[in-house]
């Protein structure tokens, strides 16, 4: 008796803990931006595009995945509510890359400039934009819409991130392969 008392009292203590875990705002509290505001309840630590997520980028030695989308595009509210929104997605990305998202309509200059550096590194450039960038602003990988699980002979978010992850790692492949951006903040 006592111990499924004890089980029910963990599996509900449990449960408020990932209520509040979810509750926990990301870096995008204060953004005005319909696409950011979307997604402040993300299990993923947005930041804005800026100096802060390079900053952390630096301290944390992480490269930074960068999410450009908009609200018109459905393949971005499809990113949002089917990868973004996973915690072991979430949880994954949070412990190895330092998120940042930015909203096609309100960067114009910096989502040009993105698009350009996909295609000169031959990587789509369409949207959902998928960029993997060094903590320096080198665009080093990309992809467009990734689901949380390999499907239809589409790799998985964890799959291209695991990738990301093993060309960050090359530094001499970087440098011959990537793209500085003129970073802006």
């Amino acid at each position: 008796m006592r111990a499924g008392i004890l089980l029910v009292l963990v599996v509900n203590l449990g449960w408020v803990a990932c209520a509040v875990a979810q509750a926990k705002p990301n870096h995008l509290s204060g953004e005005h931006s319909p696409y950011l505001r979307r997604a402040v309840s993300q299990p993923v630590d947005w930041y804005p595009w800026g100096a802060d997520a390079f900053q952390r980028a630096k301290e944390l030695g992480h490269p930074i995945l960068l999410d450009v989308g908009a609200v018109w595009c459905p393949w971005c509210g499809l990113m949002d509510r089917d990868t973004y929104t996973k915690a072991a997605t979430a949880d994954y990305i949070n412990q190895h890359f330092v998120a940042v998202k930015v909203d096609f309509d309100a960067a114009p200059e910096l989502v040009a400039q993105l698009q350009q550096a996909q295609a000169v590194l031959n990587l789509p450039a369409g949207l959902p934009l998928t960029s993997f960038i060094t903590p320096d602003g080198k665009l080093y990988f990309g992809a467009g819409y990734l689901p949380a699980e390999h499907r239809d002979g589409k790799s998985s978010f964890r799959e291209t991130g695991d990738e990301a992850l093993a060309r960050f790692a090359d530094k001499s492949k970087i440098e011959e392969q990537s793209f500085q951006l003129e970073i802006r903040k």
